[in-house]
């Protein structure tokens, strides 16, 4: 199953630890790492992320589930990227488009308060107990969820309903007189704006889950391509 996991540390020692512990599952094969990174909560309330990952760029993932859960947990104020991740934008950062409830997200930032680490990773694991043996027996606090799937749906169905008012209002505006008819398109243009928005949207999400298809797919040509120099 695909889930995204945090593991709360005391401190960076111990984070680093659980990252290592993290890529030697990979290895072993009890699980399939995608991503992973450290965060790191200053006293002062803002966050240092530092890019880990060993089979590519951070850039591949941003904008996907992973991408996203880093820049709610760092939060749009006060985010410090690490040196080695070159870009991400808390602002930009949209909850839909990381795939897991806002109540997985506040019981993670409650945990990770000032002066903790958390380890953050995306991993396809069959059972639970490899990773929880693990991180539990360096001291960490561990947090997993499975990724939803992402739905299209309600935004396709608010759109239609939208675009059915539209048309009654332009109906009603054939008709109506002068005074009229500037009200009913105002309110016709406010109404296409927002199925523009809903549309943009869509799309965005749409884009983010192709995006987090193909840095997986690279993530496994990497391990593969790795394995192979290995063995020869």
């Amino acid at each position: 199953m695909d889930r995204m996991l945090v593991v709360v540390f005391d401190n960076e020692v111990k984070a680093y630890e659980g990252k290592r512990a993290l890529i030697q599952l990979d290895a072993e094969g009890s699980i399939s790492a995608y991503a992973y990174a450290v965060i790191t909560k200053h006293p002062d309330g803002t966050t240092t992320v530092k890019q880990e990952d060993d089979y590519g760029p951070i850039g591949t993932l941003l904008g996907t589930s992973f991408g996203s859960l880093i820049g709610l947990l760092g939060g749009p104020v006060g985010l410090a990227i690490g040196a080695a991740t070159g870009v991400l934008g808390g602002a930009a950062v949209d909850l839909n488009n990381a795939r897991i409830g806002e109540d997985f997200v506040q019981d993670v930032s409650k945990a990770l308060m000032p002066n903790k680490v958390a380890l953050v990773a995306e991993i396809e694991e069959d059972w639970t107990t490899p990773v929880d043996t693990r991180m539990e027996a360096i001291g960490g606090t561990i947090f997993r969820r499975a990724l939803s799937e992402a739905k299209h749906t309600i935004h396709e169905e608010n759109v239609a309903a939208m675009k059915a008012d539209m048309a009654q209002m332009k109906a009603e505006q054939a008709k109506a007189h002068a005074d009229r008819k500037a009200k009913l398109q105002e309110k016709i243009n406010k109404l296409d704006s927002k199925i523009q928005d809903q549309l943009q949207k869509a799309k965005e999400r749409r884009e983010a889950s192709e995006r987090q298809a193909q840095a997986k797919v690279q993530v496994l040509k990497a391990k593969a391509a790795a394995a192979k120099a290995k063995a020869s």
